[in-house]
């Protein structure tokens, strides 16, 4: 667990972390603003990323015209640029996680569906999460409102590491573990314990732990942790997603019922079945999905890179 990352120390005064202290301070007076001015000011920092010929921009492009073919090259541009408006709105939406009061956050945040999430048996259960642009406001709106452990990869520089997991602690009042992206062992036991695990596998790890499955007809590597985890710990896996709403009207969480007759035991079996959910759960928001990720970066033997420009 990271429990010693949530420590001031004294290294952080250091002349090194003073810009990352100036920008975090600045970050911090902005989300004092009205939800309403955040989503305006999230939506120019969009349009802005937008113009920018980021490496990020090709990638996000590339995912979207890859994963529809079946739009227009206008409708695939439209969809590109709501894409970016969403990203510029998720760089407020990290900072209300942060700093908000749970009071605040929560006036914002309907969650859907907690009765799936039956804790009856003492069963540990897989809430199975997405990459979406909302990710973070809603890991806070779900700490804030349950227990749950989760899966977290510290960041560089130290600063910001601290500054980002404080944040995201700092709505949980039921109890939290936070375990390493390795931490196998921790995962499990925290499953086998009969808790909540937010487990988000919709990215390219490799395939050194996954298998290529369909993922939007393009083979994608898929890493088989979400079955093996639930084939060696009896966890139930339960689909989780976050929706922005229109018209400054908040998010909304919603649980859904948990997968049945899974794991089968055959991991291109499972990981084709959790693409699919995947897949299913994102065409019904693809705007704030972060196609900025290298989805498709591993490739089969003999394919070439999907993102050479």
């Amino acid at each position: 667990m990271l429990s010693n990352n949530t420590k001031f120390k004294v290294d952080f005064f250091h002349p090194r972390y003073w810009m990352t202290w100036f920008w975090l301070g600045l970050w911090r007076l902005v989300t004092l603003l009205p939800y309403p001015a955040l989503l305006i000011l999230g939506k120019l920092l969009g349009l802005i990323l937008l113009q920018l010929p980021t490496d990020r921009k090709h990638i996000a492009f590339t995912n979207i015209q890859r994963c529809f073919p079946a739009l227009s090259l206008i409708e695939q541009k439209k969809l590109l640029k709501a894409n970016f408006l969403s990203m510029g709105i998720s760089l407020m939406e990290v900072g209300m996680a942060w700093w908000w009061s749970k009071q605040r956050l929560d006036s914002l945040v309907t969650v859907e569906g907690v009765e799936n999430l039956d804790r009856s048996s003492n069963q540990g259960i897989i809430l199975l999460g997405l990459h979406f642009t909302t990710l973070e406001i809603g890991a806070a709106a779900l700490t804030g409102a349950m227990e749950i452990d989760g899966m977290y990869r510290p960041h560089a520089n130290s600063v910001y590491d601290f500054v980002q997991l404080k944040g995201r602690i700092s709505h949980n009042v039921q109890g939290c573990n936070l375990f390493s992206r390795n931490d196998v062992r921790g995962t499990m036991k925290s499953l086998k314990n009969g808790r909540v695990l937010w487990y988000l596998p919709d990215q390219d790890y490799g395939i050194k732990r996954g298998v290529f499955a369909p993922f939007f007809d393009i083979q994608a590597a898929t890493i088989y942790g979400t079955a093996r985890l639930a084939e060696k710990t009896g966890a139930s896996v339960v689909p989780v997603i976050f929706t922005r709403l229109p018209e400054a009207k908040g998010y909304k969480v919603t649980i859904k019922s948990a997968l049945e007759k899974f794991p089968t035991g055959d991991d291109l079996i499972d990981a084709t079945r959790i693409n699919n959910l995947a897949e299913e759960l994102i065409r019904l928001q693809p705007e704030q999905y972060l196609w900025a990720h290298r989805r498709f970066k591993t490739r089969p033997s003999g394919e070439s890179d999907l993102y050479t420009k």
